[in-house]
């Protein structure tokens, strides 16, 4: 059941964070004054890709808190920053970013953090 609710976080979170990448790229820069906050609240209701992402972060959640029943949290936190990891093949693959050398060093040492941690 661990691996299934890691699965689902890692997922739920990747997903989340893409997707709002990509639709507050789309949106552009947007004011979080007074006024530019109901823009900004607008905006978001507006575009479905956001309000897929609100909803992937509640399923990231709701998995964390059932792993952390189950689990300990030594495991648990260290296991779910596998998302880091796909995050970073996502936005390279998905949203065309540039990884730089450091950057991808840094993704392979998070994801053997995560090896050590699982086994």
């Amino acid at each position: 059941m661990k691996w299934v609710l890691l699965g689902l976080i890692i997922g739920a979170t990747v997903m989340s964070d893409v997707l709002q990448s990509h639709e507050m790229k789309r949106a552009g820069a947007q004011s979080v004054g007074l006024r530019g906050l109901g823009r900004l609240l607008r905006e978001i209701a507006a575009r479905r890709y956001l309000i897929l992402a609100i909803g992937c972060m509640a399923v990231s959640f709701f998995s964390f808190m059932a792993l952390v029943q189950r689990e300990p949290l030594s495991f648990a936190v260290p296991a779910s920053a596998a998302s880091f990891v796909v995050e970073t093949v996502m936005a390279k693959l998905v949203l065309k970013e540039r990884i730089g050398t450091k950057r991808a060093a840094g993704t392979l040492l998070v994801l053997c953090g995560v090896v050590l941690v699982a086994r």
